[in-house]
């Protein structure tokens, strides 16, 4: 692979351009201490010629002072010159790394279906962290050092045009060898990168699953895994290392061709009267200067394959297109208030040859609530996802909103039909983060007032006394510091400071004890007054209040009624259902 160098700018360019200040005193600092770098040397020659030439010494002792003070400025610049490079480099690569976490969340449900979430870690924080050594050390190490090569060459040139010229061919081939290292190395870095995300995604999987995989005995094989995923990064590795070794050695090769340039240049000239013992001294000094920054370019090299490999894997990434459309903030809003639900003939599967639904038609009126029963597999979850639009229908129409006004949610923005729905499931994703971040979604904008005002309207007074530092209380991510039944009234206050008009409830009460379901159920009935419902239903005992009942069967609507109508109607299937007690159908 062979990345051109106008990438590389475009990025840099991109993510500076608000650091623009910092680059300018970068600039600055790296100017200073080449012009530092090229008249220590002068300094140097001044005083070998006056030492041969018999000066005063009072003089010498005033050139070596200068020489002293000039070396300690130097360092001083060279460390200013890395902090602001490296404060410059991950402020940058932070950015990247926000935008790239942004895009992979408007990023459709089949690409995370795709991609594992240690993988997309490694995506996101990895290839960045090398692009931040990238951005901290590429100006500092090579447009620094490239300068500092121009500007030794330009002195030489007034030294003499011969030694000048010389130097400079040296350089060019010596510069035109690492950029060809540099273009049989890159593939390899990228497919080192490519193996650690692999391995990484792995991880994630197995110790998300440790539980399941320690009862069911199938640790020697998660181990074995291990083992394979490990061998091929290392196999990777090892050949992206065995390139870097080309480059040491390069660098060897090209210190030894350098200094028997400038020890032949300068003994020949020197015989023949032409530069003073100091002029040598400075040749070879200069000569140095010139292996220094081919050294640093050299040793960095490695680095920018690296970034290499990470912005083409970045802007891989970056290109990605979400399914789901986005037709922006300028259409048409949800209304508030209670609304319609309405599926026209719609057909889902998230592949082409396994449809999930099938032909899907009904109509749920506002501030209705429906019932939604049926087998696992059977699509009741997948009809959620796609009032959400984490996916779109294959065919057909879902439309929301008042009587007489229900719009097409394809031609809703995401964002108001996102918060025109809320969604309480069985698995509720907590921060750490205090309960009222976790409450509001980080949102400072709603008070506390108002969030004590829902916890009363839900008749969760109690469980927020409970609470040993009210909405201030430290929470854990993962849902660990709070009991299932503690994590669902927490769920609901989220959906009742939303104020959704379409709620969804995937039924999780079977796993709580009878006061906390209790309590939960009242919960319930309050947000849904004057608010349309969904409720998903894995027991027939949820589905008490529900206005309107619907049982799928492998993607098809078995039956849809009024729940009053079903309930006495010995020919339906919830009829039956009641009467057999055969909740398990439901699971």
């Amino acid at each position: 692979m062979d990345l051109p160098l106008k990438r590389y700018w475009q990025l840099l360019a991109r993510y500076l351009r608000p650091l623009r200040l910092k680059v300018l005193l970068l600039a600055g600092l790296i100017f200073g201490g080449i012009s530092l770098q090229l008249v220590n040397p002068q300094i140097i020659r001044f005083f070998i010629d006056g030492a041969l030439a018999n000066q005063p010494e009072e003089t010498l002792v005033w050139v070596a002072l200068a020489y002293l003070a000039a070396s300690l400025v130097l360092q001083a610049v060279n460390v200013a010159a890395t902090y602001v490079g490296e404060d410059i480099g991950w402020r940058a690569t932070n950015h990247l790394r926000a935008d790239l976490a942004y895009h992979c969340l408007r990023l459709d449900m089949s690409f995370h279906n795709e991609h594992k979430p240690g993988e997309m870690i490694e995506r996101i924080d990895g290839d960045v962290a090398d692009i931040a050594i990238f951005f901290a050390q590429f100006v500092i190490r090579i447009v620094g050092n490239l300068l500092l090569l121009i500007g030794v060459l330009l002195v030489l040139l007034a030294e003499d045009w011969r030694i000048s010229l010389a130097l400079a061919v040296y350089t060019g081939l010596a510069l035109a060898g690492v950029i060809y290292l540099r273009q049989i190395a890159v593939p390899h870095w990228r497919a080192a990168r490519e193996a650690s995300a692999q391995l990484s995604g792995f991880l994630e999987e197995q110790l998300a699953g440790t539980e399941d995989i320690r009862a069911s005995g199938a640790v020697a094989y998660a181990m074995r895994n291990l083992f394979k995923y490990h061998r091929v990064l290392l196999e990777k590795q090892l050949k992206a290392g065995s390139i870097n070794t080309l480059l040491v050695v390069a660098w060897l090769g090209l210190y030894t061709v350098g200094q028997t340039i400038a020890l032949i240049f300068g003994y020949t000239f020197f015989q023949a009267g032409l530069i003073s013992v100091g002029t040598v001294f400075l040749v070879i000094n200069y000569t140095d200067s010139l292996f220094r920054p081919l050294r640093e370019i050299t040793n960095e090299i490695q680095n920018l394959q690296k970034a290499a490999a990470g912005i083409e894997r970045v802007e891989a990434l970056s290109s990605l297109e979400s399914q789901i459309k986005d037709t922006g903030p300028a259409v048409p809003s949800l209304p508030g208030g209670p609304l319609a639900v309405e599926f026209d003939r719609v057909t889902f599967g998230y592949n082409a040859q396994e449809p999930v639904l099938r032909q899907v038609s009904f109509r749920l009126e506002p501030g209705q609530v429906l019932g939604l029963l049926g087998r696992t597999g059977s699509g009741k979850t997948t009809l959620t996802r796609l009032l959400f639009r984490l996916y779109d229908p294959t065919s057909g129409t879902i439309r929301l909103g008042l009587n007489g006004g229900a719009l097409d949610i394809c031609q809703a923005g995401l964002d108001s039909l996102r918060q025109s729905i809320g969604m309480v499931t069985q698995e509720v994703q907590l921060f750490r983060a205090s309960v009222s971040d976790n409450l509001t979604f980080f949102d400072r904008s709603i008070p506390d007032e108002r969030i004590l005002e829902v916890i009363e309207t839900l008749g969760l007074t109690a469980w927020f006394r409970g609470l040993p530092q009210g909405l201030e209380t430290e929470l854990q991510s993962g849902g660990t510091s709070l009991s299932a039944g503690e994590a669902q009234l927490l769920a609901f206050t989220r959906v009742f400071l939303r104020n959704p008009g379409l709620v969804i409830m995937d039924e999780a009460s079977s796993r709580l004890d009878p006061a906390t379901e209790q309590l939960i159920e009242r919960a319930v009935d309050r947000l849904l007054t004057g608010r349309t419902g969904i409720i998903v239903a894995h027991r027939l005992s949820t589905v008490h209040r529900a206005d309107q009942i619907m049982i799928i069967e492998a993607g098809h609507i078995r039956e849809f009624g009024r729940y009053t109508d079903l309930v006495h109607n010995p020919a339906s299937r919830f009829y039956q259902l009641l009467q057999t007690g055969l909740e398990e159908v439901l699971v």
